[in-house]
């Protein structure tokens, strides 16, 4: 089994629910109005992987013969068949939609044989259920995929069997993806792009990666130029179920050097491996049911390991974000320091761009509450065509939100309304229920100290 871990980068600058403060005419303009209606993105268009061919091929074979428990796996396997997909239970609106655009992607950027079918004898099958019943299956998941089931009734029986187990495939034939069907439409879509791309390709994250859905820092939430390259590799006509880690890594550069020319003459930086304590440690400082000290605890050991291996990449950066996220609400100033610091360590990063669009949120609302909207607007700018590009609708509407406040500040009023007004289009996408966006508008009108 493999799942998306309910460990956000950043979705809320604070907790998800309606502020305490009261409302003022200038910010509750709609909160008991129709809100307007539910923006969508019309296509992708992904940056190119950034590495050398050499590194690719580390990063493969790593993604391919390793699951995320650090559990080895002895072959490749794949679909050896022309691939279909059916949605099953009570889909949301947006899934089909989704769903055909990313088909088409898949199609067109990583040449795999994909469509969708009706049929129950379909290789992949997507049933939309509760998160509760998710949870009940695997309690720390926002949706996952299991080998040889189509239902999560079937998955639930055979769990601990060796039908779920994934080491003992010989190839890929029938898989289960399970999405939740009651939350907003990005985290269903963001579940669907992570999910699908493990039914067909590497079960496993690392988070070493800056540009990829196979990590667990949940960055990237559609597929990238990255995955679209490995996915295209897996399904490389020199590839087949069955192949030894030996075997692949052979084939590796005669592949990449095909699907990937521009990275056979670039230099390869072999990034060092993420030792589990980092990872362990991250994910208690960012998790929801520990103590503030065991966080505080968690994120400084987080720190001290990245400088102890030497690292000034996303990882470094990723490690001070953690501690910011942990100190923002007891100590502001202290965690600002820290997110100076990732915006740092991101800068010098090659493919951090949307790493950095994230951490300007923070950043940003720091300026506004200190009631300084120029610099606010300075550090929103960048960010803004970054979410649009990488689809991220959550991101962006937060961002949107936060460069209206920013005009308040300036005394911008018509251009802070109509700023809100689009950023509540895309909110509906990526926060969904009118209640949530309508917290969201309040919780960073609240940033305001002309509001407060």
């Amino acid at each position: 089994m493999n799942g998306r871990l309910v460990l956000p980068f950043v979705l809320f600058l604070n907790a998800c629910v309606p502020a305490s403060i009261p409302d003022v005419a200038t910010r509750a303009s709609f909160a008991e109005s129709t809100l307007p209606p539910m923006k969508v993105f019309g296509g992708s268009s992904p940056d190119a992987p950034i590495r050398s061919n050499n590194d690719l091929a580390i990063d493969f074979i790593e993604l391919s013969f390793q699951m995320e428990s650090g559990r080895k796996l002895p072959i490749l396997t794949r679909f050896e068949t022309p691939i279909t997909v059916r949605v099953t239970g009570e889909q949301p609106p947006t899934l089909g939609p989704d769903l055909k655009m990313l088909i088409a992607r898949l199609r067109s950027e990583a040449r795999i044989d994909i469509s969708r079918t009706t049929s129950s004898n379909a290789n992949i099958t997507i049933q939309a259920v509760s998160r509760s019943e998710i949870r009940r299956v695997l309690p720390q998941a926002a949706c996952f995929v299991a080998p040889n089931v189509t239902t999560i009734d079937e998955y639930r029986a055979a769990r601990r069997k060796p039908q779920t187990n994934w080491s003992t495939l010989s190839k890929r034939e029938r898989l289960a993806i399970f999405l939740p069907n009651d939350a907003s439409p990005q985290e269903v879509r963001d579940c669907l792009h992570e999910e699908l791309a493990q039914a067909l390709g590497p079960i496993n994250d690392l988070y070493r990666l800056p540009d990829s859905v196979f990590n667990d820092d949940n960055v990237h939430t559609v597929l990238t130029g990255f995955d679209m390259l490995i996915l295209r590799t897996y399904y490389d006509p020199a590839l087949r179920s069955g192949m030894s880690r030996g075997e692949v890594a052979a084939a590796l550069p005669g592949i990449l050097a095909r699907t990937n020319p521009r990275g056979a003459a670039k230099r390869a930086s072999f990034s060092t491996r993420t030792p589990k304590d980092w990872t362990a440690a991250i994910q208690t400082a960012l998790g929801r049911s520990i103590s503030f000290s065991g966080r505080n605890a968690a994120a400084s050991e987080a720190i001290r390991i990245a400088k102890a291996m030497g690292w000034q990449d996303h990882r470094r950066a990723f490690a001070h974000y953690a501690m910011g996220r942990v100190l923002q609400t007891d100590d502001p100033e202290t965690a600002h320091m820290h997110y100076v610091a990732a915006d740092r360590f991101y800068a010098n990063s090659p493919g951090t761009d949307l790493h950095r669009a994230y951490v300007a949120t923070q950043l940003s609302a720091y300026a506004i509450t200190k009631g300084e909207g120029a610099k606010a607007l300075s550090i929103i700018a960048p960010h803004i065509p970054t979410a649009k590009r990488n689809e991220n609708a959550a991101l962006l509407s937060t961002l949107l939100l936060l460069r209206s406040e920013a005009l308040e500040l300036e005394n911008r009023h018509a251009e802070a309304r109509s700023v809100r007004l689009d950023s509540i289009g895309w909110a509906r996408y990526g926060f969904g229920a009118d209640w949530v966006v309508r917290a969201k508008l309040r919780e960073i009108a609240s940033l305001n100290p002309l509001k407060g």
